[in-house]
């Protein structure tokens, strides 16, 4: 059976004083607090900005940080649709607040040291922003009760007795009893998520590793973004390898693989064309291991890389 590490999702609309709620509650379960602010921080200090992840994709990213910060500690988590997007953790615990207008206009006026009909004011145009955070990230800009296990009227339960809720909901379901994220399960969670972003064209903040060539088709594209997201340096077609001659010496047919990884001091090729091509592809690969002997090729199927390509969700029209 897989461990996964301990996740409490608190969310809700302005004015329902979740970042103070979270805070509680981390300290009474000992988790450690990811609120909004630590998110942010966390995808610009990865991607350069937060505005550098498509919105659809932000789910995926916010499941990569989790799954980083989850190898060292149970969690508690501060993002509106937190609650989507970490729903496929096992050991969750989805805490939504609510709580009249009135209610958290009050808690801005508090906050913000306003008068009522300022605070009026800004609870619109804060509610006005998260429904538009929401629906852009996460395709739904009212949650649905069905969504999460814990719903709490912060109007009518203090700060001191939700947290102690939401403490009594986690320790009854057991989420404490899992362990800490593994690190195969981490890489697996990072994987799908730069799979995902490499359609993008989306890479780790910072100057790219190599000039880029133009491909020859979308699969290589794909391919080089991951490489990247991995910091795996490569180079696109940089040798060719005669393999046949004409009788004065000149080359009839060479074959020039798609990729070299100086690292590993390896060749990859991607048949990722027809499979009627396949045959002779593989056939100037069995050439090249047989004239040059000391050189490493690995050779990626067009059933291996789509393999790779449904598994993590993403689908890019190849030719």
């Amino acid at each position: 059976m897989m461990a996964f590490m301990a996740v409490v999702t608190v969310t809700g609309p302005p004015g329902c004083r979740v970042d103070e709620l979270a805070r509680e509650a981390a300290r009474r379960l000992g988790y450690e607090l990811v609120g909004e602010h630590h998110v942010r921080k966390l995808v610009s200090e990865a991607y350069g900005s937060e505005v550098a992840v498509p919105d659809p994709l932000f789910g995926a990213v916010l499941a990569e940080i989790t799954a980083q910060l989850a190898a060292r500690h149970h969690l508690v988590v501060v993002w509106p649709g937190a609650e989507l997007a970490l729903a496929g953790f096992p050991a969750l615990l989805r805490v939504g607040t609510s709580a009249p207008k009135r209610f958290r206009a009050g808690s801005l006026m508090a906050d913000h040291a306003l008068d009522r009909r300022s605070a009026a004011s800004l609870l619109a145009s804060l509610d006005q922003q998260h429904a538009a955070l929401r629906k852009r990230q996460c395709s739904r800009a009212v949650p649905r009760p069905e969504d999460f296990d814990l719903i709490v009227n912060t109007a009518t339960a203090g700060t001191g007795e939700t947290a102690a809720l939401i403490e009594l909901s986690a320790t009854s379901r057991g989420i404490d009893t899992f362990g800490l994220l593994r690190p195969d399960q981490q890489a697996t969670i990072e994987f799908k998520t730069r799979m995902a972003l490499s359609g993008h064209g989306i890479t780790p903040a910072g100057p790219p590793s190599i000039e880029r060539r133009p491909f020859a088709n979308r699969s290589e594209q794909i391919f080089a973004n991951l490489l990247d997201f991995y910091r795996i340096a490569w180079e696109y077609e940089p040798r060719a390898f005669p393999l046949r001659w004409e009788s004065d010496g000149r080359i009839a047919e060479s074959f020039t693989p798609d990729f070299y990884l100086p690292e590993f001091d390896t060749y990859i090729e991607l048949t990722t064309m027809k499979q009627s091509l396949v045959t002779r592809k593989n056939r100037k690969v069995r050439q090249l291991r047989s004239l040059y002997p000391g050189v490493n090729i690995q050779v990626l199927y067009q059933r291996d890389f789509q393999d790779l390509v449904f598994r993590f969700g993403l689908s890019p029209a190849t030719p």
